[in-house]
Order: structure tokens, then sequence, then C-alpha cells
């Protein structure tokens, strides 16, 4: 379906790669992985047209229509459930063309068209974009909210369910799980096992690489080698091919010292001389060989903490929030000086609520925070990212963080984090995402904390600066929280899971794939579960009991007649639906537009359009519906 041969991409003057020749065949999941700037965006932005090879041909079948996701962020007056079916462009076409036939008088066109809206799913097109994008973390009051509202990142979530909507057989995704949550990328995994369809996917996460794809396009030192299997299989290849490498290198050298070795002792000799100086042909024939270097840009590791307290944070009875709105209540819990500890639960669950709070950033609504007087805590999120001073380059951000500190010693400490020889004199606004991530971590590093939080660390990082974080988590002699969507951190460096859930904090008792499961369970119980809300009453208390006993029932009270109208308005959307069914097949019948039938045409579409507002109707009647019940069960 998509070729490349003898392609060769230059940027700036510099080769990215050459030669590159493969075939991806229709149907097929291929990865696209290699280090930072090895041309990993140059290759897809030659794919999608907008970059011209500077060698060879590339070539695509006819009639294979593209979708990738759009780096603008979206404006304008629409609302974020518009934005996203508008990636359905099949659909909107055939509505226009729709409404320019109805206009026109053009029955038959008009009526041929209604079969082809239908066809392509445009009557569930609707309901398509919002399971995405519950999916992928919104929740139903969302849906219909202006794009002006969400935040950067939501934005870009906005644009990756406007691509997964598209109907095109060629998908295009360049880091889809970076601002993701974990919920949303195992829901984003399975989705993309599921879809029909081809699938070209960078990522630097390896568990979502080695569920995913197929097989493993891999640039590397300007050469693009097409491996069959997933991100595991590539790296047993790698490793096969450079012991034989090494292997050969090894035999090489061998060889061609006993050549020297010969040629020293003989080529005085006479008698030795002719084969001597054959041997030294021999010689001047071999080829170079390399030895294998493999070795990562990255060398940092955590100092072992001055102090250890134990424990080292304690919260009694807390309840945290904003303003007036409870997110975490009773959460009780208390952090040893070996604990490592993972965070689990949906997007809004309190999961970077519970973080602040235990850095002291989120004063508590009651409670108590206690804290070992030698505390000293590490703590990364995005927003430190985010701020990072502008008018400064990295050594003088890690000096003015350490003001004692000499250029030399700033840059060879830099130099570990990949900011090797001028990159270190790079000002901060200039940086990437990930070097600026790499620089928040070095200055993180350089604090030689007790207690790390860390709030999706691996934001923007490229596979060997992850593992080289995980190598340096795995040798912390600290305590560590953290939250992170990247499952071979979690699975590398913390010991247990703790859940955040329904305004509670509680201990996991099963593993990641246990998680994955439950998700998949409470999402499938969600519109049918009454959650009991965060309360205020002790449960060891009788007359407490009773209080919460009366709450739930006025609360069942109240939910019953929003919970009957949403079944109710799934049974009108499914009768509409069902009465448009059978016109549609009625309007189906070649004889009807024979002229003998003109008036009974006439009648049959007015009856279509008719039904099509009713169930249009119905099925924002259902939306609103299932907003109400929401808004209510979350208040």
């Amino acid at each position: 379906m998509l070729s490349f041969t003898d392609v060769a991409c230059r940027r700036d003057g510099k080769l990215l790669f050459h030669n590159a020749d493969f075939v991806i065949h229709r149907g097929r999941r291929v990865g696209l992985g290699g280090a930072n700037g090895a041309g990993k965006s140059s290759l897809l932005a030659m794919i999608l047209g907008e970059l011209e090879p500077d060698e060879g041909v590339i070539s695509l079948q006819q009639q294979v229509g593209m979708t990738h996701v759009a780096q603008e962020m979206p404006t304008g007056d629409a609302v974020a459930i518009e934005h996203v079916m508008a990636g359905d462009q099949r659909i909107a076409a055939i509505a226009a063309a729709i409404s320019e036939s109805e206009a026109s008088g053009d029955n038959e066109r008009y009526a041929n068209l209604l079969a082809d809206y239908e066809a392509h799913g445009g009557y569930s097109l609707k309901s398509r974009a919002a399971s995405i994008m519950l999916g992928l973390g919104f929740s139903m009051s969302e849906l219909e909210r202006p794009l002006s509202s969400f935040s950067g990142g939501w934005q870009m979530r906005l644009n990756l369910a406007r691509a997964l909507v598209s109907p095109n057989e060629l998908l295009l995704l360049d880091e889809p799980t970076n601002h993701l949550d974990l919920d949303a990328v195992i829901w984003l995994e399975q989705w993309l096992l599921q879809r029909e369809g081809t699938l070209l996917l960078i990522s630097h996460d390896r568990e979502f690489l080695d569920t995913v794809v197929h097989s493993m396009l891999f640039i590397e030192k300007g050469t693009v080698h097409l491996v069959s299997g997933n991100y595991s299989a590539l790296e047993a290849w790698r490793a096969a091919r450079d012991a034989n490498q090494q292997a050969l290198h090894e035999k090489a050298e061998k060889r061609r010292a006993e050549l020297q070795s010969f040629v020293d002792r003989f080529r005085a000799k006479a008698t030795k001389a002719r084969q001597a100086q054959s041997r030294l042909k021999m010689l001047e024939r071999m080829g170079e060989t390399s030895a294998v270097r493999v070795e990562s840009p990255f060398r940092f590791g955590f100092a072992t903490p001055e102090h250890l307290p134990n424990p080292l944070l304690v919260l009694d009875s807390i309840r945290a929030g904003y303003d007036d709105k409870v997110v975490l209540d009773k959460v009780a819990c208390s952090i040893g000086s070996g604990d490592r500890i993972g965070l689990l639960g949906v997007n809004g669950a309190g999961k970077s609520t519970l973080i602040k709070t235990l850095t002291g950033d989120l004063a508590p609504l009651n409670g108590t925070r206690t804290p070992a007087r030698q505390l000293k805590i590490g703590y990364f999120a995005q927003h430190q990212v985010d701020n990072l001073p502008t008018g400064s380059d990295a050594v003088g951000v890690l000096q003015a963080s350490e003001p004692s500190l000499s250029e030399r010693d700033a840059r060879n400490y830099l130099g570990g984090f990949g900011f090797g020889g001028e990159r270190a004199l790079q000002m901060v606004d200039t940086l990437s995402g990930g070097e600026r991530a790499r620089l928040a971590l070095a200055l993180i590093v350089r604090q030689k904390p007790n207690l790390l939080l860390l709030d999706e660390p691996t934001n923007h990082l490229d596979i060997e600066m992850r593992q080289a974080l995980v190598d340096a988590l795995e040798g912390f002699e600290g305590a560590l929280v953290v939250i992170s969507h990247d499952r071979t951190l979690l699975r590398s460096v913390v010991d247990e899971l703790w859940l955040v859930a329904e305004g509670r904090v509680a201990p996991f008792n099963d593993d990641l794939d246990g998680y994955a499961k439950w998700i998949v369970d409470s999402r499938r119980k969600a519109a049918l579960v009454d959650e009991v809300p965060v309360g205020e009453a002790s449960d060891g208390d009788a007359s407490a009991g009773k209080a919460r006993k009366r709450l739930e029932a006025e609360r069942r009270a109240r939910l019953a007649p929003l919970k009957k109208a949403v079944e109710t308005t799934e049974r009108a959307l499914q009768q509409h639906t069902d009465a448009l069914d059978t016109i549609r097949s009625e309007l189906a019948d070649e004889a009807l537009y024979n002229e003998e039938n003109r008036d009974r045409l006439a009648a049959l579409l007015a009856s279509e359009a008719a039904a099509r507002q009713r169930q249009s109707a119905a099925e924002e009647a259902l939306l609103e519906a299932m907003m109400a019940l929401e808004e209510a069960q979350s208040a």
C-alpha cells in the first residue's frame, strides 16, 4: 500500500537517512522508532507530502486516504463534539450534498445521498464521536463545551479524537499517549487493536508499542530497518545483530594481529619476503570493522539521601479539594523511607490533588499533614517544566539553584542529561518539550531528595531517557510516589499500587493487568452504578450511619427520575431509528422513481425528513439526559 524506494532525506544539510527501501502492506500496524533527531518526524512529513524526498520515490496506492493528528490548537465557536465529528470529512461532504440536492429538488439524487449517508455511518457519527471522547477521558458534560474552554493538553486530546473519528485507511500518530492518563492509554490501545486499517505510529512507550504493532521501522545511523514483530522483537534483533557484529570485529582484529605479526617477523628475511609481502597486501585489503558501542547518551543517578527518617510523611483524616469542591476525603496514609508507590485512577479522580497535598502545595480542607523534620521533597510536574526560566540557558538555570556551582561542573553534570557541548548553553525558550523535561529532572536529582513525588515524569521523553530514568529510580534509596501512563516504568520501579477512586485512596491489591480489567469493568458499570458521595460522617458512629443511609436514600430518590429519563429517551431514539430504517427500505425500491410514483416518492421523502428530525431531536435529548444524570451523580 505504501512503499519507499531508495529514499534519502536531508534537513539543513544533514543526512538523516538514505537508501530507505521498505513496503507497508494494507492493514498492518507499524511502529516507527529511533533516537531523537534520527528522522522519524521527517519520514512522516514525507508520507503526508509536507516534505519532498531528496532522492528516491515514495508511492501510495491511489484512493488511500490519510489522517494525522493536527498540531494546531483548535479554535472557533464550535463545541467539542462538533470539532471531533468534523474529522469524518466523508460524512460532512455527503451532508453538504444532501442539503444541495434537497434545495434543488433533485429527489432521486437526494434519496441516493441519504442511502450513502446511512451506509457510511452518518446517523451514528455523533454517538461514535462521543464514545471516542469518553474513552480519551472527557466527561459527558464536556462534550458540549466550547473549544476555547479547554487547556492545551485537552485540546490535543480533541485533535486526537478528531483523527480517530476519520474513516481513512492510513492513520499516522506521533506520540499519541503524551497527554493521556493511564486509563486513556489503555482505552486507546484496545481501540487501535480493533480498528480496521493501517497504522504508522511513533511512540516512546514500550508497552504500548509491544501491544499494538505488528512490525517496527527503526532509523539508526542513517539507515531505515523494517523488523517483523513489536518493540521487544526489535530489541532482540538489534542485540543479535550487534553480538554478531562484535564477534566479526573480534575475529577480524585477531586475524589482523596475526598477519601483522608475520609481516613484522619475516619482512627482512629473504626466504620469507614474498610471503610477508603477500600478508601485507592482505592487511591492506581487509576492510575496517567497528566494535559495537551501545551507549546511552544519558548517565545520571540519585545520590544517597543525607537523612532517611521513617515515616517521611503522614496524612491523617485529610479532606482535599479546591474552594467548596471536595475531591478526596478521609485520606489516611503513611509514607515510609523505603516505600515505592504508584498511583492509579481514572482522569479527574484526584491523583494530582493527592500529589499536591503530599507536597504541601495544596493545603488540606480538613485533617493534618505531618512531615518529618528532615523531609526533603523532589517534585516533578508538567507546570514546573512549563515554568522554567526562559531568559537563561541550562547552565544558568542550574547555577541559579546552586550558586556555588562552577560553569565547568554544571556543564559536566548536565552532560549526563543529554546537554553535552554547546547544548548546555542553549536558551531555555529554544529547548524542546523533552529537553525541558530533562532539565527539570536534572534540577530535582541535584537536590538530593529523600521523597520523590513524580506526576507524569516521562512525558516528552524518548525511550533511551525513559530507560535512564528507570535505572536511576531503581537505584534511588528514598521513597517514591509516582503517577505515570508508562507501564514499563511503573512495573520497574514501584512495589505497591494505590487506587484513587470515588473520593478515597486505598491499596490496589492487584497488578497493572488487573487495573486494566478494573477500568473496563468500571466503564461498563458507570451508567448503572450509584456512587456514594464523599461523606462527612464517621463509619463507626451509629447515628452517622443512619444519616448516611438517609442521604443515600435521598440521593437514590433524586437520581431515579434522571435514570428513568435516560431509559425513556434511549427507547424513543431506538423507535425513531427503526421508523427511519423502514422509510429508507421503501426508498430503496427502484420502481419508486418512475414517473407514476412521483407523488408517493414525494410523500416518503417528506416522511423521511420528518423522521430524521425526530431522530436527531431524540439523540440530543438522550445526550442531555445523560449529562444531567452524570452531573447529579458527581454532585
